[in-house]
């Protein structure tokens, strides 16, 4: 799903994003368009430490498929 992410507008002590995410479909007519699933406003610290940990996430599973493939490749010789 893919994301646009906005500054929203606030005061200048609190930072916010408005993250808006879509995802793509067909209409009627078969034609490929953009909707908005949903759409959330955070502080911008709180969306880089979401963000941060997400990495985190992605890489460690990275490093598990990596493990995955070197034993699949042992298997095949």
């Amino acid at each position: 799903m893919a994301k646009k992410i906005a500054e929203k507008a606030s005061d200048a002590s609190v930072k916010k994003v408005e993250i808006k995410h879509i995802r793509t479909m067909k209409d009627e007519a078969g034609k490929d368009v953009s909707v908005v699933d949903r759409t959330e406003v955070l502080l911008v610290d709180v969306a880089i430490e979401d963000a941060e940990a997400q990495l985190v996430t992605a890489e460690a599973r990275v490093t598990e498929l990596k493990a995955d493939i070197a034993e699949y490749k042992k298997i095949k010789g």
